[in-house]
């Protein structure tokens, strides 16, 4: 049986501002806790309440304070080594936090963040690719809040210190025409959990609702969305309909690729470097957009097509097209904690620092030193390895940083599959390579001036913000005011995680 995270951690009393566990957003069956996993929950539970206690504070608003972050991260570093940088005051002081690790210090542009606005949620399940993935348990009820427009505006605007965001695609085919011929608008035009339609819509939204540029949003098509099954080849025509209007009428900012999903019915998936995924990239650059998001990693999401997430043909598709840009999102990571046996699988070698297929994704860059255009993206698989595995979180950034360079590393969380994403952004904040790391695999010291590259400064180049804009005091911007009056209310950040997990774990 499967139950929501943050309702087994009410059930059984933990709370804690870093998840505990991996959760699962459906695509996945959920894992159960690791020995470490339960170590750290068991300390957590076990400082927060003694920290808590010493104060004369209630527990819950301890653990939801600055103090409960510093007390979690005292966990993590008691069972898996000093990896994060914590000092022993911050778990009853304040201060101490604000003065080493201040709120607001960053820009931050996350590129890639997702909702499901309630209504496509169950279509999410009878998705291709979920049917790929081998579900065999009974379909889980809906419980379409937890990944709603306003709750995404509350976990990404309000519970953290993200400046600006990316709405990211899911994978899925708007609709063109109805049965009568007529243009589809809006709703009507279908497109699965998160269409380019609606992610235009919330994108304005949101700004209108600011009063500045808040969010970008990506466009889903694909090269093979629309296919013509007479010719068994891509409909360009339609295909370069819907290109056109995803950009004129939607104003998308980039787009988002699956090459290992199938919306069109094609009968396969694609590869970034073959000649349908070039002719749409051509279209692309005459409509001026370019900047390609491409999912590359996490292959368990189809049983069936999940080998075309090796990010292997990003390397001819970066030579041959130096004026677009390539941000491979999860930095390729091929298993996430969530799987049986991930590290083994993943052939992680604690010797070399090499894994599946980040090692890819770094030796095209070996053999290519003259790339410049490509970009490791540290979604999920930053947090993930993070919380599970610190030693592989540091030669994921650490290689990252030392072949593609600190100004190629974008930053993203996946979220709100996994809630807030302050928790990512305070594992950052705290994130250092170690000595050891340092002088084994020559790794260098990130500085404050890396982290903020890294935060948000190298996604402003990309997508042509200017950070300095976004950072300034606007009094018209609504969200600012809300987000102070949300906390000079008293509000608290939930430290939900909101994807499933088993229900005995």
């Amino acid at each position: 049986m499967w139950v929501r995270k943050f309702e087994r951690d009410e059930k059984i009393g933990v709370d804690s501002p870093i998840p505990t566990q991996v959760v699962s957003n459906e695509e996945f069956l959920p894992r159960p806790q690791s020995n470490d996993q339960k170590k750290v929950e068991m300390l957590i539970g076990e400082m927060g309440t003694a920290n808590a206690k010493r104060l004369n504070m209630d527990r819950r608003k301890f653990m939801r304070s600055s103090m409960g972050m510093a007390t979690a991260m005292m966990a993590y570093n008691a069972v898996h080594g000093d990896f994060w940088q914590v000092h022993a005051e911050e778990a009853l002081d304040p201060a101490v936090t604000d003065e080493k690790f201040p709120k607001g210090k960053y820009f931050i542009l996350d590129v890639q963040s997702h909702f499901t606005d309630g209504f496509a949620l169950p279509g999410f399940r009878n998705a291709e690719f979920m049917k790929n993935m081998g579900f065999n348990e009974k379909p889980l009820e809906d419980n379409a809040e937890a990944f709603s427009f306003p709750n995404y505006m509350k976990e990404m605007f309000f519970d953290s210190e993200t400046s600006m965001v990316v709405i990211s695609g899911v994978p899925g085919k708007e609709n063109t025409k109805g049965r009568d011929g007529h243009a589809l608008e809006g709703k009507a035009r279908g497109g699965g959990v998160l269409p380019s339609w609606l992610m235009s819509k919330s994108k304005k939204q949101i700004n209108e609702f600011s009063g500045s540029t808040r969010a970008l949003c990506q466009g889903n098509c694909a090269p093979n969305h629309y296919w013509d099954k007479t010719a068994n080849a891509p409909d360009y025509n339609e295909l370069f309909e819907q290109m056109e209007r995803e950009v004129k009428i939607y104003g998308i900012n980039s787009w988002k690729w699956y090459c290992h999903t199938d919306p069109g019915r094609s009968g396969n998936g694609f590869q970034i470097d073959d000649e349908m995924s070039q002719k749409f990239m051509d279209k692309s650059k005459e409509l001026g957009i370019k900047v390609f998001s491409t999912h590359k990693g996490f292959s368990y999401q189809s049983v069936k097509l999940g080998h075309l997430a090796n990010p292997k043909d990003i390397e001819a598709a970066a030579l041959r097209n130096p004026d677009l840009s390539f941000v491979v999102y999860h930095s390729a990571l091929k298993h996430g904690s969530n799987e049986p046996n991930w590290v083994e699988m993943n052939q992680f070698d604690p010797v070399t620092g090499d894994f599946l297929w980040h090692n890819e994704l770094i030796n095209i860059k070996k053999r290519n030193p003259q790339i410049n255009n490509v970009y490791p993206e540290i979604g999920s698989s930053f947090a993930l390895t993070a919380v599970s595995n610190p030693a592989m979180c540091q030669h994921l950034l650490g290689k990252n940083i030392k072949y593609y360079g600190v100004d190629h590393v974008i930053w993203g969380t996946d979220c709100i599959w996994w809630g807030s994403p302050q928790a990512a952004i305070e594992l950052f904040k705290r994130f250092q390579f170690t000595d050891e790391f340092v002088e084994k695999f020559g790794y260098q010291k990130l500085t404050d001036e890396d982290k903020a590259k890294i935060f948000g400064l190298n996604a402003a180049k990309l997508y042509n913000v200017d950070p300095a804009a976004q950072l300034k005091p606007i009094p018209a911007d609504a969200l600012t005011k809300l987000k102070t009056a949300y906390l000079q209310e008293g509000a608290w950040p939930s430290n939900r995680a909101y994807g499933w997990v088993r229900a005995e774990g």
